[in-house]
């Protein structure tokens, strides 16, 4: 994963101008004359946990916000408060990742809009379904003045969050003089942005050391599902001269053809794991013109256009749903094969597809979030739907949608910017088109458009 050398010198400058925007921030008085909008507010939580709109304090007085903001900071977590008009000036689709944006630090952020609310949080500093699950219950809550609704939903944020406050909420010593200021302000300004660009340095590098691991890992599973369609082609020993064979048989077992290369054309020009999603869904793809194939030859009903077998997508499309539960999880409707669904319903365990890990072979609904790709091509990319399917497990608790199918999706958040440390707008801010009192939350980890709809 080379980058051109010509690309080196706008990304460290803008790396560097992050940072001293960072450290200015810390240092320098806000000026009287503060911008409006989100950007004052952004300058505000910026310097501590809770904003308030001159224009709406009768909604929390300001005893109240500041004991709010007391009980944030004495949790030293990076949560974010925000109590602000309706108005042209705080879009209600945008406020949140305006907001988020502008202040440039990972957290979680609650923003009470006129009488409406929503929050959002970087996904390594509380999963989507938390947020949102969260921000459901205190809108059911039924006590919707302000400062109810915010302590109702910072106690229990408080209490999930990951990270620290940032270091900016200790604000700036006022009372030197302005060239001592300065004199400090420059110091630390060309030590911290060299140690800035160092951290950007090996954050980068873990990423991509990450995600060569993890396409690795992915790289022999695909393999082994290459070949076993392969497999599958040669046991099916179709000839498009033989006896009976039709016009519509040699079209099935040319799309199958045609799959398997493109398999493993595909396979062969990943470079990351992302990449995968792709082979997988060739994959199935050619799976059903083998099983449409199949029926032809046999003169039996063509099969129904279904995601694969949920327990092995090697056995090829699902016949019927089956209630299955996995190991201290709740019964949920899997789609399965028809020796799979056999052997449930006779109370048997289900052919699993079995993955390496760290611990050793496990299903690869437990085998951590590298495999969220591999399985979203078998079934469509619907996050959505994998994500109800594995609802109690290992992935399914780290699948979002779209987030998890996203750049960098499947690396999970170690390699990061913690809760509470500058990340400036570098965040894919897609999730944060809210609308405020119903009662979703959304995650600075997705990709794509819309509402703050996620995994549950």
């Amino acid at each position: 994963m080379s980058t051109h050398p010509r690309a080196a010198g706008p990304k460290l400058a803008t790396a560097l101008a992050g940072l001293l925007f960072a450290f200015a921030a810390v240092l320098v008085p806000s000026p009287a004359h503060a911008a409006s909008g989100t950007g004052a507010v952004a300058d505000a939580l910026k310097k501590g946990p809770v904003y308030v709109d001159p224009r709406v304090e009768s909604q929390l007085p300001k005893s109240d916000a500041d004991a709010l903001a007391k009980k944030i900071k004495d949790a030293g977590k990076p949560v974010f408060v925000a109590v602000l008009p309706q108005g042209p000036e705080f879009p209600q689709a945008t406020v949140l990742k305006d907001v988020r944006s502008l202040t440039g630090l990972t957290g979680v952020y609650a923003i009470r809009l006129g009488d409406g609310f929503n929050a959002g949080a970087d996904r390594q500093v509380m999963p989507r379904n938390a947020v949102e699950n969260l921000v459901g219950a205190v809108m059911r809550d039924g006590a919707h003045d302000a400062a109810s609704e915010l302590n109702s939903f910072v106690d229990q944020a408080l209490s999930q969050a990951k990270g620290k406050a940032p270091s900016s909420w200790a604000g700036a010593h006022e009372d030197g003089s302005a060239t001592t200021l300065w004199v400090v302000v420059g110091g630390v300004l060309v030590v911290g942005a060299g140690a800035g660009y160092a951290v950007l340095r090996r954050s980068r590098k873990k990423r991509e050391e990450a995600e060569r691991a993890e396409l690795d890992a992915l790289r022999a599973v695909v393999d082994e599902d290459i070949t076993a369609y392969g497999e599958e082609l040669d046991r099916l020993a179709f000839t498009p001269s033989e006896p009976g064979a039709t016009d519509a048989m040699r079209t099935d077992y040319e799309h199958a053809l045609d799959a398997y290369d493109r398999a493993k054309g595909q396979m062969a020009a990943a470079r990351s794991p992302q990449d995968v999603q792709p082979v997988t869904e060739t994959l199935a793809d050619g799976r059903f013109a083998l099983a449409t194939l199949a029926a032809r030859r046999k003169g039996e009903p063509l099969p129904e256009r279904r995601v694969p077998c949920f327990f092995d997508p090697r056995h090829g499309p699902s016949v019927a749903d089956v209630q299955w539960a996995p190991v201290g999880g709740t019964p949920r409707a899997v789609p399965a094969c028809a020796d799979d669904a056999a052997r449930v319903g006779r109370g048997q365990d289900p052919e699993t597809r079995m993955v390496p890990t760290d611990e050793g072979p496990q299903p690869y609904w437990n085998a951590g979030p590298a495999y969220a790709p591999w399985a979203g091509g078998y079934f469509g990319g619907a996050a959505g739907l994998l994500g109800g399917l594995l609802v109690g497990t290992a992935l399914g608790s780290l699948i979002s949608a779209p987030s998890a199918f996203a750049e960098s999706g499947s690396l999970g958040s170690e390699s990061l910017p913690g809760g509470g440390e500058f990340s400036g707008s570098d965040f894919n801010a897609g999730d944060f088109s809210a609308s405020f009192g119903g009662g979703s939350g959304g995650d600075f980890g997705g990709d794509s458009g819309g509402g703050f709809t996620g995994d549950w």
